[in-house]
């Protein structure tokens, strides 16, 4: 690779590397790196903003390096503490085996699962004994771990802090050890962690990892980081058409972050955008239509993009509403008056709103799914049943919508 080459490997889609010369010395060495990325299967899909580092691995697994996901079965029952102003309840076993299980599944849309090693934190920490905690926590001391961003605000607030969060950057540390990583993988706010992982090798006389640190993706609100908890995300085994209309969503802003971090668009091209958008040029929907084609392609193919494009233009650009039939209806008198859906899961299924029933009840647990009356007035789904009247529109999610429409007087 030439010198132009690293630099955009080392530049595009990167907040920081610690150490960045020293790196760029390994790479040009020609010895094949162990790159090492975990993920914490805190909760079920993989978003947008886990794809930004994932993309940056398989640009290094191009250029022959070994990459090594890490399941972090154990850190996932204390929940990162990174950014968080409160103790997160502990998962069971279980849920983060169900957790992991569609994780690794969604894992290899981006990286290549030929050049990836999968491996289990449990490999090493189910067979820890106590003595080698001790001798794990006597690393650091406490006003290390305070020194911490996260730790110091709650402390200062007199926010209680678990002996278990303290113990997660030491655990996520020796992930490294563990497998002797040459470069770890993570986002900004991943930086303490992975410190913690170099000084932990340098320790027991390992070479300290390099660190390759990724900007944090803003969600579809526009205003905090990509999560499924604040329900602002893009995941990427969403439909096609729910990606589409996400993306669409994200506030004007995000649009040149969005194709530099996510998308393989070449840097002339996102230049020549932010001249556009700077100059008003160019309608910054004609953009997003260009950045959506391109991240529902990468997951999807050219032609479930292809489809999503022109149900976007359709359904919304020309306030086309999708028409549900009725017919399991209660008649009185002359109209339609009641319509019961004892299964509401099934019917967002039956009636092409989600692709499955767990995506279904996903759905109507994170309150994406509304009716709007006639009248304007309109109510959120939290149920699995819902009384429906012809004349009423489904809303599901930001951009998918329906009317119901009576068979008699359709």
């Amino acid at each position: 690779m030439t010198d132009t080459g690293f630099a955009t490997l080392l530049k595009r889609g990167v907040a920081e590397v610690i150490a960045e010369a020293e790196l760029l010395r390994l790479l040009k060495s020609g010895r094949i790196l162990t790159l090492k990325q975990g993920f914490d299967p805190s909760a079920p899909d993989i978003h947008l903003g886990h794809v930004v580092g994932l993309r940056k691995l398989r640009q290094f697994q191009e250029l022959g390096h070994k990459v090594i996901l890490i399941v972090g079965d154990w850190t996932a029952r204390i929940g990162d503490p990174s950014g968080q102003s409160a103790t997160r309840p502990m998962l069971s076993p279980t849920e983060i085996e169900n957790n992991a299980r569609t994780y690794m599944e969604q894992f290899f849309k981006v990286v290549d699962k030929d050049k990836t090693e999968l491996r289990w934190q449990s490999e090493w920490f189910s067979r820890f004994t106590l003595d080698e905690v001790i001798k794990l926590t006597s690393k650091f001391t406490v006003a290390q771990l305070l020194a911490r961003e996260d730790f110091s605000k709650r402390y200062n607030s007199r926010n209680p802090i678990s002996l278990t969060e303290m113990l997660y950057p030491l655990l996520q540390g020796y992930d490294s050890v563990a497998i002797r990583a040459d470069v770890e993988f993570g986002g900004i706010d991943q930086k303490f962690n992975c410190l913690v992982g170099r000084e932990l090798q340098q320790s027991v006389g390992q070479a300290p990892q390099q660190v390759f640190l990724v900007p944090l993706l803003v969600g579809t609100d526009g205003k905090q980081k990509m999560s499924k908890s604040l329900h602002n995300h893009i995941g990427i085994a969403e439909p096609p058409q729910e990606i589409y209309g996400k993306v669409m969503s994200i506030p004007d802003p995000l649009i040149v972050d969005y194709f530099e971090l996510v998308t393989d668009v070449p840097e002339e091209e996102i230049t020549e955008f932010k001249k556009q958008l700077k100059t008003g040029s160019v309608n910054p929907m004609n953009l997003k239509k260009r950045l959506a084609h391109e991240i529902v392609e990468q997951f999807h193919g050219k032609q479930a993009a292809e489809e999503a494009e022109e149900h976007f233009q359709g359904q919304f650009q020309t306030r086309e509403l999708h028409k549900i039939v009725v017919t399991d209806s209660i008649g009185i008198k002359d109209s339609i008056e009641v319509i019961l859906t004892r299964d509401m899961p099934r019917w967002l299924v039956d009636n092409k709103f989600a692709n499955s029933m767990g995506e279904a009840k996903r759905l109507l647990v994170q309150g994406a799914v509304r009716i709007i009356r006639p009248d304007g007035t309109s109510q959120v789904v939290k149920g699995e049943k819902a009384t429906l009247r012809p004349g009423d529109k489904i809303k599901v999610g930001k951009l998918r919508l329906a009317e119901i429409v009576d068979a008699d007087k359709k």
